[in-house]
């Protein structure tokens, strides 16, 4: 049984959230302020934890990099009121995987939250496959069907960035840390051109793109539609 940890100072959210994800077959603990809910995330190590950000004693944004300071690397969904887009990048850069901005839809939740746990049951693995796609990362090979796709060194460092984090949203300084470091001088606007090659090179349609999605002023998220939930 899977354990979902939910961080919520709202007694109404959490008692929802709790029974829907116990009738999902969830163990559930709970923490109705950020002081007990880091407790309870570095003592028990959820496989899963929803986190409010606006939480009293200590904040979401605090826990979460808290828990990946520990070195836990549990996905962390962030549940927020807040719909600034900067609120949701700084909770994205601190470690965060995702988020659902207040109200959602637990139908939508319940699938994004199985979606993660199912991922974080694989092993990391050298070859993905997407859509026709096959990317082999130890031999930095992409192919269509057989037939090899050429890509330049960082359009492939992208690409197995992107499907390695597949379903997690991913902002651009991030992306820019990951694929091509702190110490260099392209910025995080530069990442939408290279975005922008990618998705001629893979997507059926670049101006509607099935792959690489878009996330508004914020970054993207790779995620097939065969993912979808």
């Amino acid at each position: 049984m899977e354990t979902v940890l939910i961080i919520e100072d709202d007694p109404t959210m959490l008692r929802g959230l709790k029974d829907n994800f116990e009738f999902k077959g969830y163990k559930v603990l709970t923490a109705s302020d950020g002081e007990k809910g880091l407790e309870a995330a570095l003592n028990a190590k959820p496989d899963l934890i929803l986190l409010d950000i606006m939480l009293p004693k200590v904040n979401g944004y605090e826990i979460c990099r808290l828990i990946r300071e520990a070195k836990l690397r549990m996905p962390i969904i962030m549940l927020t009121a807040k719909g600034e887009e900067s609120d949701i990048v700084l909770g994205l850069n601190l470690g965060a995987d995702d988020y659902v901005t207040k109200p959602f839809s637990i139908k939508e939740l319940l699938a994004r939250a199985a979606a993660f746990l199912r991922r974080a049951k694989k092993e990391v693995q050298d070859v993905h496959e997407f859509g026709c796609y096959r990317l082999d990362i130890s031999a930095r090979r992409l192919t269509r069907k057989g037939k090899e796709i050429e890509l330049s060194p960082k359009e492939f460092d992208l690409l197995a960035f992107f499907v390695e984090k597949q379903g997690r949203a991913l902002t651009r300084d991030e992306i820019l840390n990951a694929v091509w470091g702190y110490d260099c001088i392209v910025t995080p606007r530069s990442i939408d051109r290279f975005v922008t090659t990618l998705r001629d090179k893979i997507e059926p349609d670049p101006s509607k793109p099935v792959f690489i999605h878009t996330i508004r002023q914020i970054g993207y998220r790779f995620e097939p539609p065969e993912s979808k939930h």
